[in-house]
């Protein structure tokens, strides 16, 4: 499972409104001393509705959502024609349905929705055909567009953004993305995806490309930290029929600990502002042609102290898509969907990632992981490992992203060779000769780039 997946049943869709007081008790408990830091994971709502002022109407966004830019949209007047419109939204970005108040496709146009209240609506007009397309803005540039390689600089010209997943060092433990087995060194995803990183942006210079680390250290890229999301964390738990939440989690075992302002606080931490603040550092400052999310997956593991291992294995990838319908009531996501969908991000990340796919497959040696039926992604592409989903960082970033997920940490093979740490050359690892973990991976995904790239950008050869 993804992490998100690991907390998914968890969720519970609540619709929060940030409330104007909070209870005299509760301000006093900020306040306590006693105040810890806390493993845990969250039920939070999956919005928040933002009144601005008395005289606007509510927007309804997601957890910490930006307001949306719909001015920006006018960029894309007459970029796509009518059907292509119709193919991403029916195959790739509406697939559990969309209802037709949110986005009305007319045969000129698409009328969007903007804000329920205000009956507000962006009028998108389509091409009238492909060769009268106007060019599409986007700072990112297709393989098609980069001039063709060299057999020794495969990746001439490519930006690519690294983005190790999740946070090591002390904060692994918060994000429940860490266990030990005995006296063995704890397994700690963060560090992981950034040991793979280190591995593979070496690699990628010596072939031409322009290598950027979104997070090159155990450390936060957000500013933030719990305490300052202490107050809507209690706005949340407070709307959501918790009238006076406790302030910490005495027992990880209890219950109820996710009705805590320390549980709500700390997911608000690192998952969401640390993965928003990653997408203002790709879209403004580093402006990669492609970004890579680098995981490992796990399977439910129990007390992190005692953890279960199992025998299960398995690899999957996935790109920007899916959105469930009541994600689409979010008026920052349906934006950035809408946005996401004119760039045609997509259209270059889905064969990217069925190229790694294919690499990692025959590397690794992994069956592709099976989504229960009622998940919320769609199968994509022709490997049989790639899934379209609506993650925070795959919609975010506006560009191609590549998110993968080989591995499951908790697996008994997996964890044999985590502990082997990395190392040159082959070596006998729980009974087989295998290459560093570590090595696998980035030596896969490093596969694959050269494999697209190069048939994209040497198309006459």
């Amino acid at each position: 499972m993804t992490n998100d997946e690991i907390r998914g049943d968890r969720v519970i869709s609540y619709t929060v409104t940030l409330l104007h007081r909070i209870y005299d008790l509760t301000i006093q408990r900020f306040n306590d001393s006693t105040w810890r830091s806390h493993s845990c994971f969250v039920i939070l709502s999956p919005f928040v509705l933002i009144f601005p002022a008395a005289s606007h109407a509510a927007e309804n966004l997601g957890i910490l959502g930006a307001h949306p830019k719909w001015g920006v949209l006018e960029n894309y007047q007459a970029t796509i024609t009518h059907d292509d419109f119709i193919r991403l939204i029916r195959d790739v970005y509406c697939t559990h349905g969309l209802a037709p108040d949110l986005i009305e496709i007319n045969e000129k146009t698409a009328r969007i929705l903007m804000n329920r209240d205000a009956q507000r609506f962006f009028s998108l007009r389509f091409a009238e055909k492909d060769a009268s397309r106007n060019p599409v803005p986007r700072l990112w540039r297709p393989a098609k567009s980069l001039p063709p390689t060299k057999p020794e600089k495969q990746l001439s010209g490519l930006r690519i953004a690294l983005d190790p997943g999740h946070l090591g060092g002390k904060w692994a433990k918060m994000e429940e993305r860490w266990f030990q087995v005995g006296n063995s060194a704890p397994v700690e995803e963060g560090d992981l995806t950034l040991r793979v990183a280190r591995l593979l942006a070496p690699r990628l210079r010596q072939l031409g490309a322009k290598v950027f680390f979104i997070r090159n250290s155990d450390e936060p890229v957000t500013p933030k930290r719990p305490d300052d999301f202490i107050l809507v964390a209690t706005k949340i738990l407070i709307r959501n029929g918790v009238p006076q939440p406790r302030l910490d989690v005495l027992d990880p075992n209890d219950p109820e600990k996710e009705q805590t302002i320390r549980w709500q606080s700390e997911i608000l931490f690192y998952r969401y502002s640390e993965i928003r603040r990653r997408a203002v550092l790709v879209n403004t400052r580093l402006h990669p042609d492609l970004v890579l999310c680098l995981h490992f997956n796990a399977e439910g593991w129990g007390d992190s102290n005692n953890p279960t291992l199992i025998d299960t294995n398995h690899l999957h990838l996935l790109v920007n898509g899916a959105y469930l319908q009541e994600e689409l009531e979010l008026d920052d996501e349906r934006f950035e969907m809408i946005r996401r969908l004119l760039s045609r991000a997509y259209d270059e990340e889905l064969p990217l990632a069925d190229a790694i796919a294919g690499t990692m497959a025959s590397e690794m040696q992994l069956p592709p992981y099976q989504y229960p039926t009622t998940q919320n992604v769609t199968k994509a592409g022709t490997t049989g490992y790639v899934y379209a989903r609506n993650l925070l960082a795959t919609r975010l970033y506006r560009c191609p992203v590549v998110y993968c997920e080989p591995y499951v940490m908790n697996s008994h093979d997996v964890f044999a060779r985590i502990q082997a740490g990395d190392y040159d050359g082959m070596r006998n690892v729980n009974g087989t000769e295998r290459k560093s973990i570590f090595r696998e991976y980035s030596d896969s995904v490093l596969d694959g780039l050269i494999q697209y790239y190069r048939a994209a950008r040497n198309k006459d050869d």
